[in-house]
């Protein structure tokens, strides 16, 4: 199968798995802010484009050569994207449109799962679509590297990433109980994966090299990751080192009556 056609069949996939879960979770807690068909409306508005801006717009750093190739041709602006990005620009844009609506609660806990959902079932898709796909490893002699079909065997970039995905789901699911504030699940979500994307980009072609060994993403997550700093530390150690909530009694003890005067 064609790679452009297999990458966006799994894309595809992964929003209709990720909004298939997000709808499954939004029903078991119906006093979430999204429950509210108008407030989701809104924020999924905003989330979709500022994703839409900001997926293109961390291309333009990671591959400013190829992005300007044509200017100010349009389509080439538009013909590259990031999830990186994609994540950045969506939080920031929900952000904006929460300011505007007044509205302080918080929304993202309810979209972790979902998101990484859909993060692995795209990554398989960039997996199996090859070297076209432009996320591929840099060439290694690891035992476990792939050959995908250019007789390079090179990191599997891509499966490491839905390494990273199944790993945060199961401590979320394990520990995330922990973290005491709304709001705290998806600011851990945002600090592993932007943290994550610093490191495993090290293990990739450089399309354009800033400062002579950054890439365009390593920069965009570094400086989004510098809006979390004050949380890192109460996040993680929440996470890792808080006590287990007590129970909550569903049952109360019957009150004694007074004795009979």
């Amino acid at each position: 199968m064609n790679a452009a056609l297999l990458h966006g069949l799994f894309e595809l996939l992964a929003y209709g798995a990720g909004f298939r879960l997000f709808l499954y979770l939004r029903r078991r807690e119906p006093a979430h802010p999204l429950a509210d068909t108008d407030h989701a409306l809104w924020i999924g508005s905003a989330a979709i484009i500022g994703a839409a801006l900001g997926s293109r717009m961390l291309w333009w750093l990671e591959d400013p050569a190829t992005a300007f190739a044509h200017f100010p041709h349009p389509l080439q602006l538009i013909s590259g994207k990031t999830v990186a990005g994609g994540f950045i620009g969506g939080w920031l844009a929900v952000e904006a449109i929460k300011r505007w609506l007044g509205d302080r609660r918080a929304t993202g806990d309810l979209l972790v799962y979902p998101l990484l959902l859909g993060l692995a079932i795209g990554r398989l898709g960039c997996f199996l679509a090859g070297v076209e796909d432009g996320t591929a490893g840099s060439p290694t002699d690891l035992p476990w590297a792939r050959d995908y079909g250019d007789g390079i065997p090179r990191h599997p970039a891509q499966l490491y990433e839905i390494g990273f995905c199944l790993t945060l789901a199961a401590l979320l699911a394990w520990r995330g109980n922990r973290l005491p504030r709304p709001g705290d699940r998806f600011k851990l979500f945002m600090v592993a994966y932007l943290g994550w994307r610093v490191l495993v980009e090290f293990l990739k072609p450089l399309p354009y090299a800033w400062f002579g060994v950054l890439s365009g993403i390593q920069i965009g997550c570094a400086l989004a990751l510098l809006i979390y700093l004050p949380h890192i530390p109460r996040l993680f150690g929440a996470l890792l080192w808080a006590p287990r909530p007590a129970p909550i009694s569903t049952t109360t003890r019957p009150s004694r009556s007074a004795p009979p005067a």
